[in-house]
């Protein structure tokens, strides 16, 4: 019977503790921001998220995929407090529908398409886009132009330089930037158009080559980001935004190839200066 009670008393107390946390404001306890991040950012957010929970003691749950995808998901209500676009009309066009809290969208970087072959391969990457052509090339790898701006980047490159009617039967498409990569990097494709902020990630650097196609060849790849009118966690979204314009966040998206705007690579220049 004491033994019973005591179990009793146990649970009792247990439950009060649960009760007292769940009665707790939500900024009493450490929030989750919840992101949807075009598949670029895969590496460069693992290192920019690393650091912004360590200094603040918040979590980020990250979700990879197409713009595209996101934006049709976020229509339909999808519950994310913050998506980062590869491509500045998705918010604009949510902005536009009212699923954007206003005033909130924000031109983070701006990404580069390279052509990226294993170290493996013979092909000869000083031709650019021209190297494309090459008969030993049988699979080549670009993300689906119908949802990832990157793969609308590759299409637009490839007609400015005239093979695209060459060369699209031997297209391989990924669902998004990232799962084009693997394609490539699996040998599932010779050669593949990526983005530089992967090509410059470990995983890719060590293991293969690439060249950039020039940026003249496609329309400018602005990525944006928005905080979602439905969010509950504004407030900690808008210190995240903030927090990219830090010079040491501005530092690692610079360091896998992201253009950053000017007045924020400006303030991040000017503070690591000398005084």
């Amino acid at each position: 019977m004491t033994s019973i009670m005591a179990h009793r008393k146990l649970w009792t107390v247990l439950l009060l503790a649960t009760l007292v946390y769940s009665w707790q404001p939500a900024d009493a306890r450490a929030a989750e921001l919840k992101i949807a991040a075009a598949a670029d950012l895969t590496y460069a957010f693992k290192d920019v998220t690393a650091r912004f929970e360590k200094q603040t003691g918040n979590k980020i749950r990250l979700t990879y995929g197409s713009s595209g995808n996101f934006f049709s998901q976020i229509q339909n209500g999808a519950p994310f407090d913050l998506f980062f676009s590869a491509d500045v009309s998705f918010p604009q066009k949510l902005e536009a529908a009212g699923l954007a809290e206003p005033g909130t969208i924000y031109d983070y970087a701006k990404g580069q398409i390279v052509i990226w072959v294993p170290n493996a391969s013979r092909l000869d990457l000083s031709k650019g886009l021209a190297v494309l052509l090459d008969p030993s090339i049988r699979k080549i790898a670009i993300a689906n132009p119908q949802h990832a701006p990157y793969g609308s980047a590759a299409v637009a490159a490839m007609k400015h330089e005239g093979i695209y009617d060459q060369v699209r039967s031997k297209f391989v498409m990924g669902e998004n930037i990232s799962q084009t990569a693997q394609f490539v990097q699996s040998g599932n494709a010779d050669a593949g158009i990526v983005a530089l902020s992967l090509a410059l990630a470990p995983a890719m650097k060590t293991t293969g080559r690439y060249v950039a196609i020039p940026q003249t060849d496609y329309p400018p790849l602005i990525q944006a980001a928005m905080i979602l009118k439905s969010s509950p966690n504004k407030e900690l979204a808008e210190k995240f935004l903030d927090f990219l314009k830090e010079p040491g966040t501005v530092a690692v998206m610079e360091q896998y190839g992201f253009a950053i705007p000017k007045d924020v690579a400006a303030a991040h220049h000017d503070e690591s200066a000398p005084q």
